[in-house]
């Protein structure tokens, strides 16, 4: 949030997962050169649905569907940052109106999909950390083919497996993930030194 406004409330503090735990089993498909479409028909949506609110947002395709030639469960991720998360009636409200349905509301974060579960819309506010790293990790799977193949390789053992949640799913990559976002900063940390340096 910028620096000169101050949240219309307090943000939630509890962790509220509608519906509660879902079972599923979910397979890796091979990267499809339709996600991109289908996430510029999202974008256009939610901001159209966010139009009327007036607000200044990003809208950027995450996950392994944004990453070309990765393999990927076949969920469209999408981050929405708006300028004041405890503002759901700017936001959250609008995009219910637009079909989307609530998942998840939790401390600076909610989670909006589509009733397909096909799409999922994270919505945090501008400046969070959780934005930088999805950017983070995006494009250096977009640019580092062996970090992308290792990547992909233990999403499909995991996938392999059933998961009483898909919460526990993505709490399993964390570890890879956390390696991998290492090397990315290290990456962008020397390319930055190079430019200075130039």
């Amino acid at each position: 949030m910028p620096a000169d406004r101050t949240p219309r409330r307090p943000d939630v503090t509890t962790t509220e997962i509608v519906g509660g735990a879902e079972a599923v089993h979910v397979e890796l498909h091979d990267y499809d050169e339709r996600w991109p479409t289908e996430f510029a028909e999202h974008r256009r949506r939610i901001l159209e649905a966010l139009a009327p609110s007036r607000l200044e947002v990003d809208v950027e395709h995450i996950g392994s569907t944004s990453v070309p030639g990765l393999a990927a469960k076949p969920i469209v991720d999408i981050v929405v940052a708006v300028p004041d998360i405890t503002a759901e009636e700017d936001y959250l409200d609008p995009l219910l109106a637009a079909g989307y349905e609530l998942r998840v509301r939790e401390p600076g974060h909610r989670l909006v999909r589509t009733p397909e579960r096909s799409v999922h819309v994270h919505v945090y506010e501008q400046g969070a950390d959780a934005i930088d790293e999805y950017l983070l990790l995006r494009d250096h799977l977009r640019t580092d083919a062996a970090d992308r193949e290792l990547y992909a390789s233990v999403k499909r053992d995991l996938l392999g497996r059933d998961w009483d949640d898909m919460n526990d799913y993505a709490d399993a990559k964390t570890e890879v993930i956390t390696a991998v976002k290492a090397r990315a900063r290290a990456a962008r940390d020397a390319a930055r030194e190079s430019a200075r340096e130039d």
